[in-house]
């Protein structure tokens, strides 16, 4: 990715190259925290809850994801610093991390989950399940954390961090709603729907993905 602003390029241009850099940045976020996987199990720990304690709960883990991935994206110059890591690399590591997502969402039978069964009975057991385990490791885990590192290493501006500031507060959002619709769309949409979706958003994100390792091949040979 590139800066979006750019001399000599018309303020119109500026605008939909913001647009396509939010949308990219957002389809690279989502896909990864792939918050459908998690639907089952926030259904699931919180059977015995009331809706406003649901709400409350999805609230709190889509605030939490937030946080925790603007903090890495904020600190990711500084982490690149630190371990020596080039930008190339971790548009690579980046990229395949999300087509690993999109083969996962391709094929949905073959998934693994994000938690142990052990893990989840764990956490059914403890008071509030909103920072662990739904938003740590669930819809913030090393995945969503590594894609984040990779559009901190492709920012150019001020613009560009905004951009994916606001492409992490869409995901958040974008994950407190599909928390919340668990509850309901199990009982209309089944298990067919789900993974006609998913697999549709499989094959956009595995686009997304090709293109980031691209761009990091592209920069490491200087092409």
């Amino acid at each position: 990715m590139i800066s979006i602003i750019q001399t000599g390029i018309p303020f119109i241009d500026q605008i939909l190259g913001a647009g396509g850099l939010l949308l990219a940045s957002f389809a690279s976020i989502v896909s990864v925290a792939n918050p459908f996987s998690t639907m089952p199990v926030f259904t699931s720990m919180t059977e015995d809850n009331t809706d406003e304690q649901r709400t409350a709960i999805a609230k709190k883990a889509s605030m939490y994801m937030f946080i925790i991935l603007s903090i890495f994206l904020l600190a990711g110059t500084y982490i690149q610093s630190f371990f020596g890591i080039s930008l190339a690399g971790i548009r690579v590591a980046g990229g395949l991390i999300i087509l690993h997502s999109a083969w996962a969402m391709l094929t949905p039978d073959r998934n693994p989950k994000k938690i142990t069964e052990e893990g989840e009975e764990s956490a059914r057991q403890k008071g509030d399940i909103s920072f662990s385990p739904l938003a740590m490791p669930m819809l913030s885990g090393p995945g969503s954390i590594a894609v984040v590192l990779g559009l901190a290493s492709s920012s150019g501006s001020v613009i560009d961090f905004v951009v994916f500031i606001a492409a992490i507060l869409l995901s958040a959002i974008v994950s407190y709603f599909i928390l919340r619709i668990g509850p309901f769309s199990s009982k209309y949409i089944g298990p067919s729907g789900m993974n006609a979706i998913t697999r549709l958003m499989g094959f956009i994100v595995m686009a997304i993905a090709v293109q980031f390792i691209l761009s990091g091949i592209k920069d490491f040979f200087m092409i």
